[in-house]
C-alpha cells in the first residue's frame, strides 16, 4: 500500500483524490491546503504549514499545484523532507528545475518524480521513442483543441483576473497534410491560443491583455486572442476541461520509403487523465524509493513496468 498525500486541491487535486479512492494499492493520508482546512468540513484536509507533522506517515507527496509559481517555490522545500511527484509543465525550465530538485533530493535521500503527465510525460516518451526508431525525419506535436491547465493557471495569476481559461488550438490544415510535409515547424506556427477572461471590476483590461500576450514561455510568439466575458457566460460555456493532441514523426526508411508514427490522445477531462498518469508515476516513484535510487527521475528514465501494479511476469504474459 502506497501512502500518499496531495498538496493542493484545485482541478488536478480533486481528480487525484477521486482516482485514489478507486485504486487498491494507494491510501490517501492527507490533503494539504493553503486555505483554511476547516472550510472543507472534512478531516482529510490539513494546513500545508503542518505537513512536517506527518513526515513518518507519508510515502509520497503529489504536488497538485500550478507550474507558473507554486511548484518552483514549494517543490524545493518539500523534497527536503518528503519524496514528491509533480506535473511541472514549463518545458523551457524543466532542465534547470530537474537539476535543482535532483541535488536536494540526493542530499536528503528522497525521490522526486518530475514533470509527469501527458505533456510533458507521455508525449515526451513517445517523441523520444519515435525519434530513436525513425532516425531521419521530423517530429511535430499538436496540442488541442483543449484547455491547458498550466496556461490557464498562469493567466489567473495576473492581477485583476477573476476567472480565466485558455484553449490551445492546432492548425488543422498542417495536421492533415503532415505526412507529406517535410518542414520542421515551431509550436507557435502550428497553434493559436484563445483566452477567455473574467476581469475584476474596474480592472485594467488593456494591461491584462498585454501581460497575457507578452508572457514568456506561455504566450509570447503565439497568435493569441484574448476575450473578456461576463462571469455568467464563463460559468455557462467554459466549465469543462477537454484536451488532447498528436505526436507525429515522419521520416524516411530504405529506398526513400516514407514512415510515420502517430500517437493520439482525445480527452474529455484533462485533469482526470493527468491525475491517472500521476498515479501510475507514483508507483514508479515508490519503487525508486524502495530501491534507494534517490534523486530526481522522469518518465524518460523509468522502466515501463514500474508504472503498473502488476508483477513483471504478469506483464510479460499479458502484453508480449
Amino acid at each position: 500500500m502506497i501512502k500518499i498525500a496531495i498538496a493542493g486541491y484545485g482541478n488536478l487535486g480533486k481528480s487525484i483524490r477521486g482516482l485514489v479512492e478507486r485504486e487498491e494499492d494507494f491510501e490517501l493520508v492527507k490533503i494539504f491546503t493553503r486555505r483554511d482546512p476547516k472550510s472543507f468540513n472534512d478531516h482529510i484536509f490539513e494546513s500545508l504549514d503542518n505537513i512536517l507533522n506527518y513526515k513518518n506517515d507519508i510515502d509520497l507527496v503529489i504536488m497538485a499545484l500550478g507550474s507558473a509559481k507554486d511548484i518552483p517555490e514549494i517543490g524545493p522545500r518539500l523534497i527536503k523532507d518528503f519524496s514528491t511527484l509533480d506535473a511541472y509543465d514549463n518545458h523551457k525550465m524543466i532542465k534547470s528545475y530537474f537539476e535543482k530538485i535532483d541535488k536536494i533530493a540526493k542530499e536528503n535521500q528522497n525521490v522526486a518524480f518530475v514533470s509527469t503527465g501527458w505533456d510533458p510525460g507521455l508525449f515526451s516518451f513517445n517523441r523520444m521513442m519515435a525519434e530513436a526508431i525513425i532516425k531521419e525525419g521530423h517530429t511535430t506535436t499538436f496540442w488541442g483543441r483543449g484547455v491547458s491547465q498550466g496556461h490557464s493557471d498562469a493567466v489567473r495569476r495576473i492581477e485583476g483576473v477573476k476567472f480565466a481559461v485558455q484553449y490551445t488550438i492546432p492548425n488543422q490544415e498542417i495536421l492533415k497534410n503532415i505526412k507529406n510535409d517535410l518542414k520542421d515547424y515551431k509550436s507557435y506556427e502550428t497553434h493559436k491560443r484563445e483566452v477567455f477572461v473574467v476581469a475584476e471590476q474596474d480592472a485594467d483590461k488593456e494591461r491584462i491583455e498585454r501581460e497575457i500576450k507578452t508572457m514568456p514561455d506561455y504566450f509570447s510568439n503565439y497568435e493569441t486572442e484574448v476575450n473578456f466575458i461576463s462571469e455568467e457566460e464563463f460559468k455557462k460555456d467554459h466549465n469543462k476541461m477537454p484536451h488532447g493532441g498528436h505526436v507525429v514523426r515522419v521520416g524516411l526508411g530504405l529506398d526513400s520509403h516514407t514512415q510515420m508514427i502517430s500517437y493520439n490522445l482525445d480527452l474529455d477531462s484533462n485533469p482526470d487523465f493527468t491525475a491517472a498518469v500521476c498515479l501510475a508515476s507514483a508507483r514508479a516513484a515508490y519503487r525508486f524509493k524502495k530501491e534507494k535510487k534517490f534523486g530526481a527521475h522522469t518518465i524518460l528514465d523509468t522502466p515501463v513496468n514500474y508504472f503498473s501494479s502488476k508483477s513483471h511476469i504478469e506483464l510479460i504474459e499479458e502484453y508480449l
